[in-house]
């Protein structure tokens, strides 16, 4: 539940700067693609995520309602990304016109949006029940009592999009291991079908 108590004090623990720039970062890499590669509807969609994300800052709705539309606004930006790889993909086979310079500068933007939004699902998500880790980060071996913050989730979704698997944190539960599969798969479309038939069309 933390993006839902981002505008709680005494409940949120962490600054709160660098979850705001994330967000925005996700919401403005939208705005980098090509028409034809959103259907042309990314203008509704970065509409909806801005008027979420204000909803969390200001308004005094109930914890329940909070979390509803925190997880709202992380599956949002995730769809509207899958779906913009999956429409980048389909150009690269003649499915749409768009030449390769605007598919390598869509396919960063879609790359770099998966980094964020599976940054903020696996912060999101991690520690909602108390009994069970997701993540074992190698930080709470040497002190158990220190806790990661958005920044550490952010780095584990680096790693595991350009490495394809985890790195010095690991997965504990079957949710963690079936985030950084979905991540690991969608980077590795990104890097290896779109980036380099990109490439081969701008050669």
């Amino acid at each position: 539940m933390r993006l839902a108590s981002i505008r709680q004090k005494n409940a949120f623990q962490e600054p709160v700067w660098h979850v705001f720039l994330a967000l925005g970062l996700a919401v403005g890499l939208q705005l980098v693609l090509n028409d034809q590669l959103t259907f042309g509807f990314k203008y509704v969609i970065v509409g909806l995520e801005v008027i979420l994300s204000l909803i969390l800052t200001v308004a005094p709705l109930p914890k329940n309602a909070r979390r509803f539309i925190a997880i709202l606004l992380i599956a949002l930006i995730s769809i509207a990304n899958i779906v913009a790889l999956g429409i980048v993909i389909d150009a690269l086979f003649g499915g749409v016109g768009v030449d390769g310079h605007q598919l390598l500068i869509s396919s960063m933007a879609i790359y770099l949006t998966n980094i964020i939004v599976f940054g903020l699902w696996y912060w999101e998500l991690d520690n909602t029940r108390v009994e069970v880790m997701d993540f074992l980060f190698p930080q709470t071996v040497a002190k158990p009592s220190w806790r990661p913050t958005f920044f550490d989730y952010v780095y584990v979704s680096i790693t595991n999009a350009t490495a394809f698997s985890p790195t010095d944190t690991l997965p504990l539960t079957h949710r963690a291991k079936f985030l950084m599969t979905l991540q690991s798969v969608t980077s590795l479309a990104i890097v290896v079908l779109v980036t380099a038939r990109a490439v081969n069309i701008l050669s």
